[in-house]
């Protein structure tokens, strides 16, 4: 059992009482700045020659900061921190709100809206955020020359589409407009009760103009980067870390108090070394401490498991033989031990998943028994798996290829790969050859539709709700058209529901159409192998008072006592 043990990281164990106190006397000092409020000029460096930081593992650079650009994880935590949208979700309820507006009309067709901004937000370099700010930066994600990869996501909003793919090539008959600099008008393709949300996601999020005009593909370096958001980035050391600082223009920067976040780059196993040390103030345990540290009568304290709106799943290439018959593809899916590999390698109370879409997420269908039963009970998966490989030409696994399942580099992806393929292995009859490759370069590689030669059969992405409906799960990510559809497959019935539930307004109706899309997705075509369903796995010390919604708000954030360390420091030393 790995315990803290050194002088530093009795630090990190300061009674209830103490931490009461010095909330209390903290919790004054924001009130007094809060009432203190005004628009500081931009550029200013913090104030404080000691400012409160946040220690936290990044893992790795993001691909982008460039919101029009960003998709994965990394990126979009980054873009959240830096840059505002129109909208945003409610840490607690996860309701839409008003971030960069202020308020928004729809009108009776629900075809048309119109949202109002607010007066006192600023880019970094002084210059006020306007509507033409928004209409700019929407035509920019669509206009075929930036090279989006979600595009598809905007194509709600009047000729979007025709825009992005070349039918028409003038800006303005994009159904965006700036009525004035507060002002600005956005008019949609059918009336979508998600389109809200839509405007929450990096994508939409407005960029400024005359920075990216000024310094093209490097405008996001630390030294040319414009942004609006509660913090900006000071210091970007590729590989190494990120460092953001309280923006002093945000026009709630006199509530934001974190000054400071200190992003590192480093593996699981050095960050936990790095948070039992109090060098990071919180971080995801590596898989194997997890037992070591429930049973710690110190350690499981600061564990916090919640649910996240999150899924892993392992992909098929369905364009590369065998794994073109969908026979083959039920037959690997059913063969994995979900509840096996939750109880004996994640041991973070996550969910075994049938379907695609997690709990929380409107029209999911996670549980539900008439989608891929098998998925939920492995003894009927093991039978089923080997009469439909056997039903698909391969009896005991007889004749069938070497499978290449592949991974992005990380140690939990690793022991994830190895228990299922050990599952497949057994169940199956097949040899299983796991593969690796950096983030960056595999997900260039797994996006690509037909498959190239090197594209593994099967290879493991998660998804993360960008908005809680399920427009954003089986349409945007597998329509054969208007979605990612990394697994390379069409289905006509699939793509038809999946549009035709977007554009409908009865929720009930739409509930049925998308447990059908997944009922296609995860059992008759198991275009995917749906594994399980996430949750945040974190170890945080005790000052850190945090929101869990996976929603990245750091503002919003509080260390309660860490100004006091020195002092604290000195009254325990030996």
């Amino acid at each position: 059992m790995r315990l803290i043990s050194k002088k530093v990281g009795s630090v990190c164990l300061i009674p209830v009482g103490i931490l009461i106190i010095l909330g209390a006397i903290l919790a004054m000092a924001s009130l007094g700045l809060a009432m203190a409020q005004t628009r500081p000029p931009s550029r200013l460096p913090i104030q404080s020659s000691n400012p409160i930081t946040l220690n936290m593992n990044l893992v790795t650079d993001p691909l982008t900061l460039d919101p029009a650009l960003a998709w994965d994880t990394t990126s979009n935590f980054c873009i959240e921190q830096l840059f505002l949208g129109l909208t945003d979700f409610d840490d607690e309820t996860m309701d839409v709100v008003p971030e960069l507006a202020t308020s928004w009309d729809i009108s009776p067709t629900g075809l048309v809206y119109t949202f109002t901004l607010r007066s006192d937000a600023y880019w970094t370099d002084g210059h006020p955020v306007t509507a033409h700010d928004v209409e700019y930066s929407i035509k920019r994600a669509l206009d075929p020359a930036t090279g989006s990869w979600l595009a598809y996501v905007l194509y709600i909003i009047e000729n979007a589409e025709d825009f992005n793919k070349g039918v028409i090539t003038d800006p303005d008959q994009v159904g965006v407009r700036a009525i004035d600099d507060h002002h600005v008008e956005f008019t949609l393709e059918y009336p979508a009760s998600y389109f809200l949300s839509i405007l929450t996601m990096s994508i939409a999020k407005p960029v400024p103009r005359w920075a990216i005009e000024d310094y093209g593909e490097q405008w996001t370096e630390p030294e040319n980067i414009v942004t609006n958001g509660p913090y900006r980035l000071t210091e970007w050391v590729r590989g190494d870390h990120m460092t953001f600082d309280k923006n002093p223009g945000f026009y709630a920067a006199a509530n934001v108090q974190i000054e400071r976040v200190n992003a590192v780059m480093v593996d699981a196993s050095t960050a936990w070394d790095m948070y039992l040390n109090c060098q990071l103030d919180y971080t995801s345990p590596p898989l194997e401490e997890l037992d070591n540290i429930k049973a710690d009568p110190v350690l499981s304290q600061q564990l916090h498991i919640t649910p996240r709106l999150c899924t892993y799943y392992y992909g098929f290439s369905t364009d590369k033989p065998p794994f073109d018959n969908p026979l083959v593809r039920r037959a690997f899916s059913a063969a994995i031990n979900r509840q096996g590999l939750i109880d004996d390698v994640l041991k973070g109370e996550q969910q075994p998943a049938n379907a695609f879409a997690c709990p929380g997420i409107f029209g999911n269908v996670a549980g539900d028994p008439d989608i891929a039963p098998w998925a939920l009970d492995y003894e009927q998966g093991r039978s089923l798996a080997q009469q439909w490989l056997a039903e698909a030409g391969y009896p005991n696994g007889e004749g069938f290829p070497e499978v290449t399942l592949m991974h992005n580099t990380g140690a939990g992806h690793r022991a994830i790969a190895e228990y299922i393929a050990a599952n497949w292995t057994e169940v199956l009859s097949v040899t299983v050859n796991i593969t690796d490759m950096p983030w960056e370069e595999y997900f260039n590689l797994i996006k690509r539709c037909p498959s190239p030669d090197d594209k593994p059969h099967i290879w493991r992405l998660g998804w993360c709700a960008d908005y809680p409906d399920q427009n954003n799960w089986v349409y945007e990510c597998f329509h054969s058209q208007y979605g990612a559809n990394n697994i390379c497959w069409y289905n006509e019935e699939f793509d038809t529901i999946t549009s035709e539930a977007g554009a409908e307004a009865d929720p009930n109706r739409r509930k049925t159409l998308y447990k059908r899309a997944e009922e296609i997705l995860c059992e008759e075509e198991a275009g995917i192998a749906p594994i399980y369903y996430y949750t945040n796995v974190l170890m945080v010390k005790p000052y850190l008072q945090r929101f869990y919604s996976g929603l990245n708000h750091i503002y919003k954030w509080r260390i309660i006592f860490k100004v006091f360390l020195p002092i604290i420091m000195k009254q325990y030393a030996p």
